[in-house]
């Protein structure tokens, strides 16, 4: 624990992958509900810095290339853009840095910026040679979700309280509660957490007769191919070309609710405030699943797929009446 100044200089460094991302939203709002004078500036990866953008406490949203860095790493355009990152962090200072990734990739980045560094200890990081970066190291239980871990980590370095009444993600958009709209995410970098396609076919199929509009959102041309060909199936379904982090969020607050597979999209469409079921084939939900204060859902898990029957249950209050 430390004792910040009344207005405090803060940086949060979350880089990656999306879901993580979203998952330090919570963080930023627990920070300023205690701190109201805290400035926060947030390192995040760059394909992912329209999330914190979102948040209206965030100042300066300063975006690293680790994964892009990672495809070429002996060119000179890489070392270059390295050197400058390196510099831009160097020429701050801040009265602490808090480091929720636990990551050597994230470790640099704390290395790198002058302040106090706060971070998870040795056996609470996700890779332990991170914590030789920070200097106050936290313990906080793996078992908890990974919401809940980011705050615990948070309160436990500045001594606030953690609110009770649930994460707050601090995205503040309205939501359309009457639209005909929903949103169906069913793409994802790992095969095995995919749902089959007969069965979302068959949920958008059922969808439809209630006279509702299935969306299909699309970034890669595999995805796209994936939107498209389920959209093809499903009377009235549109696959949605790609669109930027912001203009997806903006989508979700016009839905009446997604469907998705454990993925980065279905924790920014909870975090918007959307409800959301997520499908879970590979994953366990109590350490990653959706956590938010809004309706939820989470079916499924490590090798449990869950049938159409399951998905339309647990729609069920969100559903207009059958069209004959």
């Amino acid at each position: 624990m430390t004792n910040l100044p009344a207005a405090p200089r803060i940086l949060l460094v979350k880089t990656s992958s999306m879901g993580d991302v979203v998952h330090n939203l919570p963080v930023a709002s627990d920070i300023i509900a205690n701190f109201p004078n805290a400035t926060l500036d947030w390192a995040v990866e760059e394909s992912f810095a329209d999330i914190p953008r979102l948040h209206p406490a965030a100042r300066d949203v300063l975006p690293v290339a680790f994964r892009r860095w990672k495809k070429r790493p002996f060119s000179p355009t890489t070392w270059r853009e390295i050197k400058a990152t390196r510099a831009m962090f160097a020429a701050r200072e801040y009265d602490a840095i808090l480091d929720t990734q636990g990551l050597v990739k994230s470790a640099w980045i704390v290395h790198w910026t002058k302040g106090k560094k706060f971070g998870f200890a040795a056996d609470s990081a996700r890779e332990s040679l991170a914590a030789r970066a920070y200097d106050i190291r936290l313990s906080v239980p793996k078992n908890l979700h990974a919401v809940e871990r980011n705050r615990c980590l948070a309160a436990t370095a500045f001594g606030h309280d953690i609110p009770a009444d649930g994460p707050d993600y601090g995205l503040g958009f309205s939501l359309r509660k009457d639209s005909d709209s929903v949103v169906f995410l069913t793409a994802c970098s790992l095969d095995d957490k995919l749902w089959p396609e007969t069965r979302w076919i068959n949920l958008g199929r059922a969808l439809s007769l209630c006279g509702l509009i299935v969306l299909l959102p699309g970034g890669s041309p595999i995805e796209r191919r994936r939107a498209e060909h389920i959209a093809g199936q499903i009377p009235g379904a549109q696959a949605i070309p790609p669109m930027r982090l912001a203009d997806l969020a903006a989508l979700f607050a016009n839905a009446r609710f997604a469907v998705g597979v454990d993925t980065g999209l279905s924790h920014l469409a909870a975090a918007v405030g959307l409800p959301t079921l997520v499908i879970h084939t590979a994953t366990d939900p109590k350490r990653t699943g959706v956590f938010c204060r809004q309706w939820h859902q989470n079916l499924g898990g490590k090798n449990q797929i869950p049938d159409l029957e399951a998905a339309l249950t647990a729609l069920a209050p969100f559903l207009p009446d059958y069209r004959s």
